[in-house]
This record gives structure tokens, C-alpha cells and sequence, in this order.
């Protein structure tokens, strides 16, 4: 096997979910070393995660700023490839754009960042550094869902006429903010989450889903942003109609105030000859409505499945593959790219135009919110 790509990570420190979420990926495939990081804003945190994780104090760094320049100083042997960024939303574009240009390939949670401006100097830093970037939109990489694209792309359902996309969750019905609950508050906070709350945290999800799926772009939309809970300064449930760019129109639909709720993606695809389902909560099925009217299961590690479901796949039939693995083998893709490999089956990992992407629909939203009106959605091509 090739080596292990030497990684650091910044974020994740304690009391924070994510970032145990990408250490999990990251050594699910055997396939990185995490050598270095600056797990948070106080030293003291950093130095406590490092001491769990086994992490040489001397690389346990007090800043991500010091992270990079001292990692930049080692051989070239010993020192980081590539840098995982799990912070909240406001600390994404600072530390992706100095590892890229100290010549670290980048690996960063979603959204994006939290401005068109900040959006498009990253995606200028990826082109001029050319540097491998990675976009953690995991549910883009369950086997279900590379299934249903290869149906839906493929033109197995037809021309595709209707989409319906949902991301319920309740954890936020109440004002749990105020309780001290470290997801919550920063999740909350215009200054650390950027300008939207449920639209960013999972309505990008939702967003990214959709396009990748359908392999079309959503063109134009009309947005309701509300804030259920009094007293929050963020939205908490979104309503938003759409068109895309092959003809079909839809909802999209994310909350994190629908009591009950707990992780509910889950996207629906209508086109002329039959349709697809998916339920984020039900990974390993694919429902699959056929032209005669006949509805059918698809199922991971079976023979009704295809090589695109098959590459990513990593269990005998009747095991669970969910959220975890999905990180995992975008982490295993990335690792590959930083060898410059790539596998034959393996489909692209989301990247910057996923990133700009998600946050061009969230302005949109935004605007149509704010105007009570249709907004254009940009285009790919910037």
C-alpha cells in the first residue's frame, strides 16, 4: 500500500462532534497519519486532544497559523500533506487558503465559508495552487446515492420532471442555545455560522444532494427563510421552490424545529419512465418506481445494484453502511488524489465548485427571502 498521507487538523477539539466524526473517516481505510493540529482556540484544549490522540506535543500547535508555518519548515519527509478543517463556518476560508498556498492539499468541512468573496478566492487559491481540495459533503458518497444518480443520469427514469428534497431535524425547537450546548451556540451566531443557520448547516446538504444527483443545476428559486424560536438571530426553517437546469422543478425543504425529526434527508426524483427515493435514515435502500408501475427495494452488496453503488461499498449485503463509511470514502478519494491515483468506478469527491456552488444558492435564498421574490441561481461557470 502506498504510504499514509501525513495530516493535521485543524478544529475538533473538546467537546466538539465533527471533528471526532472526521478522525473516525480518516483512519477508517488505513489511509492517513494524524500528525499535528490546532484542535482549538485554547492551547490548553489543544494540548489535552493531542494527549488523546497520541499527537507529539511539539506538533500540538497553539494556532493554526503556527501549524502551517512550522510544517512548512520540516523535511519534506516528516512534515503534514494535507490539512483537515473542522471548525465552525467563519474559520474555513483563513486556514484553506494559507495551507494551500504553503503548498498543503485541503480537506474542509461544509458549507464552504460564509461569503461569495470568501467563496471565490478559494476557488482562485485551488486554481493557482493547484492543490487537491475536498468538500465533506458526505451523503454525496453513500452507495445509494451514486446508485440513484447513475439511474437518474442515465436516463433510466426518463427526463426528469419533479425533485423533492427535505432535511428535517428537531434539535433545535427550543432555544437550547442558552443552555450552554457548544453545537447549538455557535451554530446560532451570525459571526461563527455566517448568515443563515438550518440553509447553511443542512440545507446545503440538501442543495449539494439534489444537483449531484440530477446532475443539474438549480437555475432560479423562490425562498421563505423563517425564525420559528423568538429571540434567535439565525433561520431555523426554510421553504424554498425551485427550477433547474434541465426543466424539472421542485422544494427544497430544510428545518431544524420539526419536533420528532432527527437526521431526515431525503430526496425524491419524478421523471417519465419512473422515479427514485432515498432516506437518509435508511441508507442501504434505494426505491425504485419502474414504467410499468412496479415499485422495487435496491439493496447495497446486491446484484440489483450497479459498479457505481459497488465501488463504494464496503460490507456483505444485510450490514448497515451510513454516515461514518460515507465520510470514509471521501477521505479514501482524496487520499488518492494527494498520491494522484484515482480508481476507475470512483466518481469525483464534492470539491470547490460544490463550495461555490452551495454558497451562490444560499445568497440566492437570501435575496429572494429579503425581496419576496424569483432569484436567478448562478451558473457553474463563474
Amino acid at each position: 500500500m502506498s504510504h499514509r498521507v501525513r495530516i493535521g487538523m485543524v478544529g475538533g477539539g473538546q467537546g466538539a462532534f465533527i471533528g471526532a466524526v472526521h478522525r473516525i473517516a480518516l483512519r477508517m481505510d488505513d489511509q492517513f497519519d494524524l500528525v499535528a493540529g490546532c484542535f482549538g482556540r485554547d492551547p490548553e484544549n489543544t494540548r489535552q486532544t493531542g494527549e488523546e490522540l497520541s499527537i507529539d506535543p511539539a506538533r500540538c500547535y497553539d494556532s493554526w497559523e503556527q501549524m502551517i508555518a512550522q510544517e512548512s519548515e520540516l523535511p519534506e519527509a516528516d512534515r503534514i500533506e494535507a490539512v483537515s478543517i473542522v471548525t465552525p463556518n467563519h474559520v474555513h476560508h483563513g486556514p484553506a487558503t494559507a495551507a494551500m498556498k504553503a503548498g498543503f492539499h485541503v480537506i474542509c468541512d461544509k458549507p464552504l465559508c460564509i461569503s461569495l468573496d470568501e467563496a471565490l478566492d478559494l476557488q482562485k487559491t485551488v486554481t493557482e495552487t493547484g492543490k487537491i481540495f475536498a468538500l465533506t459533503h458526505n451523503y454525496s458518497a453513500s452507495p445509494m446515492v451514486r446508485e440513484a444518480r447513475e439511474r437518474v443520469t442515465s436516463g433510466q427514469i426518463g427526463t426528469v420532471r419533479k425533485v423533492y428534497v427535505e432535511y428535517l431535524q428537531g434539535w433545535l425547537s427550543d432555544k437550547l442555545e442558552e443552555s450552554g450546548q457548544k453545537q447549538a451556540d455557535w451554530r446560532t451566531d451570525p459571526q461563527r455560522s455566517g448568515p443563515v443557520g438550518a440553509l447553511g448547516d443542512i440545507g446545503t446538504h440538501a442543495h449539494q444532494l439534489l444537483e449531484f444527483i440530477t446532475g443539474d443545476q438549480m437555475t432560479s428559486l423562490f425562498a421563505i427563510l423563517d425564525t420559528f424560536v423568538d429571540g434567535r438571530a439565525l433561520d431555523d426553517d426554510d421553504m424554498i421552490l425551485f427550477k433547474l437546469s434541465g426543466g424539472a422543478t421542485g422544494t427544497l425543504c430544510s428545518s431544524q424545529v420539526c419536533y420528532g425529526r432527527e437526521n431526515g434527508l431525503k430526496i425524491r426524483v419524478f421523471g417519465t419512465r419512473g422515479a427514485i427515493e432515498w432516506d437518509q435514515e435508511h441508507p442501504n435502500d434505494l426505491m425504485v418506481t419502474e414504467e410499468d408501475g412496479a415499485v422495487k427495494t435496491v439493496r447495497t452488496a446486491t446484484s440489483a445494484a450497479g459498479e457505481a453503488s459497488a465501488s463504494l461499498t464496503r460490507t456483505p449485503a444485510g450490514h448497515p453502511e451510513g454516515y461514518l463509511e460515507a465520510f470514509a470514502n471521501i477521505y479514501h478519494a482524496f487520499a488518492n488524489g494527494v498520491r494522484g491515483k484515482k480508481s476507475a468506478l470512483e466518481l469525483p469527491f464534492p470539491g470547490i465548485t460544490d463550495g461555490v456552488r452551495g454558497i451562490q444558492f444560499i445568497g440566492a435564498a437570501l435575496e429572494s427571502s429579503k425581496e419576496n421574490c424569483w432569484v436567478d441561481v448562478p451558473g457553474r461557470e463563474i
